[in-house]
């Protein structure tokens, strides 16, 4: 067996609606297709893929969920500069850095419920890589 690359990320929260406003408004996600399952939940899609899948819970998510280890997930893009910008003007916080040796620039976020995001751009990409505080 040969991975190949990751399909999805799936979140439980108890912000559905906020969590699907935050995700369409941010990075352009949108639900799409979903089979009917008997909970609640949306898949969100970018390019044709459903990279997000939210449950909807009732309840704090951290009881089902007490060793959990995730510390982020990443998400591969481009347009570096359009980005930033677009974070600015919707008041998104964010912290920037660049992996050593590899030159991948990184764009640190938080969504609605607090889940670490990191958007990924290639080396050389043009932009001033200046952390914003969301204000």
């Amino acid at each position: 067996m040969a991975l190949k690359t990751l399909d999805h990320v799936n979140l439980r929260t108890q912000n559905l609606d906020a969590m699907v406003a935050w995700y369409g408004r941010v990075l352009d996600m949108h639900p799409g297709e979903r089979p009917p399952f008997p909970f609640p939940g949306a898949w969100l899609y970018a390019n044709g893929a459903a990279m997000v899948h939210l449950v909807g819970v009732k309840d704090d998510p951290a009881p089902y969920r007490p060793d959990a280890q995730l510390e982020h997930f990443a998400i591969s893009a481009e347009g570096l500069g359009t980005f930033l910008a677009h974070l600015r003007e919707q008041k998104v916080a964010y912290r920037c850095g660049v992996l050593p040796e590899m030159g991948i620039q990184q764009v640190n976020i938080h969504d609605h419920d607090g889940n670490h995001i990191h958007i990924d751009f290639a080396p050389g990409e043009e932009a001033d890589l200046i952390d914003y505080d969301g204000r």
